[in-house]
This record gives C-alpha cells, sequence and structure tokens, in this order.
C-alpha cells in the first residue's frame, strides 16, 4: 500500500472534487507544514499519492511521510486559489512553503539567441545573466523548474546541445541554469518567447509533433509525455495567469519584478471584471 493511502486513506482522493482550491498538510501534533494551491484540486493531490524516488519529487515525498491530515478548501477561479495561499503563507508562515514568504526566489526563465544558437536560462538572479530577455516573475519554484528542465530534454532530443562552457560563458549566478541549443528550426526562439510570456502555445504544439517523429522520443514516450504535460502545466499556472495579471492591470514593463508579483495579483483580484475569472 502506498504511503499516501495509509496516511490519509484508500478513498481520500474520491472525496476532494476536480476544482480550483487551496490544501494544507498538517502534522500529527496539529503543526501546519505547507499550504498549496491547485487548478485541480484532485489532480494535484493525485501527485503526491504517485511520487517517485527521484529528485523532483522528494518535497512531496517528504511531506506525505510527515503530514498526518490533509485540509483543501475550494475557491470560485484559480486566481482565487492563488490569492488566497498567499495570504494563509503570509499570515501563517508554514514550515515548508518558501514562495510568497520569500519573493527573491521567485524564478524567471530567459532566452537568448545567438546565430543558429538558442540559450535558456533559469534563474532568481536576472541582473546576473544581462544576455537574457527574461519572462516572470514566476511563483512557484516546482511548476517553472519542472517545466524548465522538461524544456531541457525535450529540446536536446530535436536540437544539438550547446557545450557547458559555452553556456557558462553567458554568465552564471547561484541556483541558476542555462543550457543551449542548436539547429532548431526556423521560428523556434521566437515561439518559445511567447509561450514563456504567456501569449500563446504554439511552440508546445510544434514540439510535440516534432517529437512523434523523433525515434528516441517514441521510445521514451513516457518520459516525453510526462515533460509535455509539465511544460503545458507551467503554461497554464504561471505564464498565461501573470501575461493576464499584466494586461488587466494595465502593469507597466516587462518583467514583472520579484517584490511586485504578489502585489500584481492582489490588484488584478480587486478589479470587478475579474471575479471568477479562471488564471
Amino acid at each position: 500500500m502506498r504511503v499516501f493511502d495509509r496516511r490519509f486513506g484508500a478513498h481520500f482522493l474520491a472525496g476532494v472534487p476536480h476544482q480550483p482550491g487551496v490544501y494544507r498538510f498538517y502534522d500529527a501534533a496539529g503543526t501546519l507544514l505547507y499550504v498549496g494551491k491547485a487548478r485541480d484540486l484532485r489532480r494535484r493531490l493525485a501527485q503526491y499519492r504517485t511520487t517517485r524516488r527521484i529528485k523532483r519529487d522528494r518535497k512531496r515525498r517528504t511531506l506525505v511521510q510527515s503530514a498526518a491530515s490533509i485540509v483543501w478548501e475550494v475557491c470560485e477561479s484559480e486566481l482565487e486559489a492563488s490569492l488566497r495561499e498567499v495570504r494563509l503563507i503570509h499570515t501563517l508562515r508554514p514550515r515548508e512553503n518558501v514562495a510568497a514568504a520569500f519573493p527573491f526566489l521567485y524564478p524567471f526563465i530567459g532566452l537568448h539567441v545567438e546565430g543558429g544558437e538558442t540559450y535558456v536560462c533559469l534563474t532568481t538572479s536576472p541582473d546576473a545573466l544581462p544576455a537574457f530577455d527574461f519572462c516572470g516573475a514566476f511563483r512557484s519554484r516546482d511548476v517553472t523548474g519542472e517545466a524548465f528542465f522538461a524544456l531541457r530534454r525535450l529540446l536536446c532530443l530535436v536540437g544539438h546541445p550547446m557545450p557547458r562552457r559555452r553556456c557558462d560563458s553567458l554568465g552564471t549566478a547561484p541556483h541558476s541554469y542555462v543550457f543551449g541549443v542548436r539547429r532548431l528550426p526556423d521560428g523556434w526562439p521566437e515561439m518559445w518567447r511567447r509561450l514563456l510570456r504567456g501569449v500563446s502555445r504554439e511552440a508546445l504544439e510544434h514540439l510535440s509533433l516534432r517529437l512523434l517523429e523523433h525515434a528516441g522520443a517514441r521510445a521514451r514516450r513516457a518520459e516525453v509525455q510526462e515533460g509535455l504535460r509539465a511544460i503545458g502545466r507551467f503554461f497554464e499556472d504561471e505564464a498565461a495567469a501573470l501575461a493576464r495579471a499584466v494586461a488587466a492591470t494595465g502593469y507597466a514593463g516587462y518583467p514583472v519584478p520579484q517584490r511586485h508579483r504578489d502585489r500584481l495579483f492582489l490588484q488584478y483580484r480587486e478589479q470587478p471584471e475579474c471575479t471568477g475569472v479562471k488564471a
């Protein structure tokens, strides 16, 4: 039996709705461990049930092992869930939450195109990598990081990876990552810029079609599908949500500084026309 089922019950997920909302993990002493938000509560909590022994799932696996109960509440929209999550974190300071409590850790993803070479960067210190055109700031390090590393794996299947020393020549910063790819199809860098800015999923659709033609990708179908889902989740949960907030509030300037990100969403939510809007 899975650890999740032993702790919360084999039928726990059956009682969780497919609706946006927030969820909270508590330990046996009733101490709040973690607050999260979801576009689909059941789907999100199901990810905690199916964690694997890989680095990317370490935080979820640790939470499941430490928690004694999960409490969830439905919100009208994903945007409302995001704002509710921020308020809870600011007020309650859960032990395992970093996002919102420390906005200077909100990540950016940047693009740099040089001839036929395309470089992608993940960082919380954009000033240290001035060669890149950054998008963000995004709120979830988990969602953004999963998308970044999925993009690295998938683009390296359809293009040719650049040497590490060439990537490092564009700048370095603590907890920052850069990868480069050459020989991508014409027009792809601009399509990926539009995806990162939350404007269009076109790049993901083109990548999916190209991977169908790649024998190595077909051989790793499950891994490829998981990567495509991670990028799609990032687009919906982070990039598109931020784009809507910027457009609706008339925010001047892009990317959005880390310290302004939560305030921007609060202003967005306060507008009457945004009531009930799903992010």
